[in-house]
């Protein structure tokens, strides 16, 4: 049975950093992808980052270039995001997502990944 479980969500203040970790049991990253997702209240899911198994690639909302990296470490199971200068926009409840199917075109399409963690809630406020 596959498990995605984040952590690293909380409150920081605009321009503030957090690490978001997700760690997965049941599921050998071997293929496809997985990927970070946030939905704000009233709003649908929407893709924040992705990363493919070799790590070489990767890809990233606008929104979220140049303040985002996502990372994974295979040893470990576990896909991070880093988030750096969070603006209150930022503001939503992260999800983690995987599947051994997704393809190129798909990555940034949440109905192209079948495995989901419980997310974490991120919070900008000052």
């Amino acid at each position: 049975q596959v498990q995605l479980v984040e952590s690293g969500g909380g409150l920081v203040q605009p321009g503030g950093s957090l690490r978001l970790s997700c760690a997965a049991s049941g599921y050998t990253f071997n293929s496809g992808a997985w990927g970070w997702f946030r939905q704000a209240p009233g709003k649908e899911r929407q893709f924040v980052a992705a990363i493919r198994r070799s790590g070489y690639y990767t890809y990233y909302a606008d929104s979220v270039k140049g303040r985002f990296a996502i990372s994974r470490d295979n040893a470990k199971n576990t896909l991070y995001l880093q988030m750096n200068s969070l603006k209150p926009e930022d503001t939503a409840v992260y999800y983690c997502a995987a599947d051994p199917g997704v393809i190129l075109s798909s990555v940034r399409t949440p109905d192209a990944y079948d495995y989901w963690g419980q997310g974490t809630q991120v919070t900008v406020s000052s």
